[in-house]
């Protein structure tokens, strides 16, 4: 079970990041075809970042022994994909709480 927790806690941060979007409609659920194209694109250039990353020799796969062992290709596990997803969508969110509720003044 320890080779899937980090796989398990991403997703479970992705499930209470939706909760909170559900509860106070902040992206998915004001606007489901903006969100899913803001995330997708979002990750795609992250991914594209990390490819490169990989490719020059600057990222690579850790040796823990809480990662699935599944790889999209050499040293860019699954794992990275779901963070880049929370990361994108933790921010998506934050912008727009910060939109809909902090009221900042023009000076």
């Amino acid at each position: 079970m320890e080779k899937y927790l980090y796989l398990s806690m991403l997703l479970v941060s992705l499930l209470c990041l939706f909760l909170v979007d559900y509860r106070f409609k902040l992206a998915f659920f004001v606007n489901k075809k903006a969100t899913i194209i803001t995330l997708f694109f979002s990750v795609i250039v992250f991914v594209v970042w990390d490819l490169i990353g990989i490719k020059l020799g600057i990222f690579f796969e850790g040796n823990t022994s809480f990662l699935s062992d599944i790889n999209i290709v050499k040293n860019l596990p699954i794992e990275e994909i779901f963070f880049l997803t929370l990361l994108c969508y933790t921010t998506l969110i934050l912008m727009n709480w910060m939109k809909k509720y902090v009221h900042i003044s023009n000076r």
